[in-house]
């Protein structure tokens, strides 16, 4: 059987002493320094140049950098953690050059922090190793899998220290087996499967609200600088922790168990980023983290033999009869089920909107197939040459539409 590499990662907390927390909020500045340092030199050099700096560039800077007396102290801490800020430096550049993400910005001395460790550390029992700094307590509540790569030292706004080691894990391709389901996420319901289950939501910010806006009064009340506030901030940062705990454990056990018994989920690609753009919904879509359990939905599906197909997102899933295919024109939010006008099927708005998915998803992957099997035919000289005309978007919606009514049929 085939075998793959994959990319995991193991989170642990760590216990430093006060020499190492000193070590660490040095390891933590210099890492932001170096990183602010170069974005800057990488901004006036393409505006006064037009052109931009290479990692390389950047690399043989940091080593004249270290000679300046002024900034000699970027020696005291792990050289490999600076040539590691470069590096991220130069993929944020990249990702925004391909359209990933947004232009890379300035990293601030508040909130969360972190520098990384690529080479040259060992985890043995209970302790872990890094250079320039004494064996660290370590929490390990699970064991290693596969070769260690690198090691994050990060602290969080709440004052905890974890340490995220990376390894390269060699594992057998997963086989694909498992029913196949559309799923569409909603607010009411979390998740809706086309078999008709529904997941209630974790609403973890809805319910720790109140007491949040309690803490946040207290915070607002003390004095700017003073050890009551640094505690009062504390507080509050170790509640929005917890809130962000209990999102992440909902999630994982949800997607785990999807991707497990699944070997093909549907679900719509969905624009989170306009959706909260909408201030009556932009709490409670943020506070259910759709993007999130989609990433992880993806990356599980990778591990355990579970295909992730998304649906164009302007499919009309809610508004269309997953029996019949009538659409209708208008289907306001707060109707939660609707008669069909053509062939009198009642349907729930959110089980209907799956099935529409499975449907659609079923049809998309059809197409992919025809079209992956053409190719073969072209390239293998069978195929007859191509016509020059390319089908605009309506056409290929229409005749999506149409293959989606026959599987319904079906």
């Amino acid at each position: 059987m085939a075998i793959q590499t994959i990319h995991k990662a193991f989170k642990f907390r760590i216990y430093p002493n006060g020499k190492q927390r000193e070590l660490f909020s040095m390891g933590f500045g210099c890492s932001r320094f170096v990183f602010n340092h170069f974005l800057r030199r990488r901004i006036d050099q393409y505006a006064t140049t037009g052109k931009c700096l290479t990692y390389h560039d950047t690399a043989a800077e940091l080593v004249t950098l270290k000679k300046n007396p002024a900034t000699e102290w970027l020696k005291e801490v792990n050289s490999q953690s600076l040539q590691q800020s470069l590096r991220n430096l130069d993929t944020a550049y990249n990702n925004f050059f391909n359209k990933r993400a947004e232009f890379p910005s300035f990293k601030k001395k508040q909130g969360h922090q972190s520098f990384q460790v690529p080479q040259h550390f060992s985890l043995e029992g209970t302790k872990l190793t890094i250079p320039k700094m004494a064996p660290i307590r370590i929490m390990v509540h699970r064991p290693l899998e596969g070769k260690p790569k690198q090691v994050t030292i990060s602290k969080n706004a709440a004052g905890e220290y974890y340490a995220s080691i990376l390894c390269d894990v060699v594992k057998q391709k997963p086989e694909y087996k498992g029913a196949e389901i559309g799923i569409d996420l909603g607010l009411s319901s979390f998740l809706i499967t086309s078999s008709g289950e529904k997941v209630d939501p974790g609403n973890h910010y809805r319910a720790a609200e109140k007491k949040l806006a309690k803490l946040q009064r207290r915070l607002s009340k003390k004095k700017k600088g003073s050890k009551n506030r640094i505690k009062a901030k504390s507080v509050v940062a170790k509640h929005h922790l917890k809130i962000s705990n209990q999102r992440t454990d909902f999630q994982n056990r949800l997607s785990l168990r999807l991707v497990h018994e699944n070997q093909v989920i549907h679900t719509e690609d969905l624009a989170v980023k306009n959706m909260v753009k909408n201030h009556n919904l932009a709490k409670s879509i943020s506070d259910a983290g759709w993007s999130e359990f989609l990433c992880q939905l993806e990356y599980k599906g990778s591990w355990y033999g579970c295909h992730i197909n998304k649906v164009d997102r302007f499919f009309p899933s809610s508004k269309r009869c997953s029996y019949c295919g009538y659409v209708m024109a208008k289907l306001p939010l707060h109707i939660r089920s609707w008669i069909c006008l053509e062939c009198n099927t009642r349907h729930d708005r959110d089980i209907n909107a799956a099935n529409n998915i499975l449907i659609f998803g079923r049809a998309g992957a059809a197409r992919s197939s025809a079209s992956a099997q053409k190719a073969c035919g072209d390239a293998s000289g069978g195929g007859t040459k191509p016509s020059r005309k390319t089908k605009s978007r309506s056409t290929s919606q229409a005749s999506m539409k149409q293959e989606a009514r026959l599987l319904a049929a079906e």
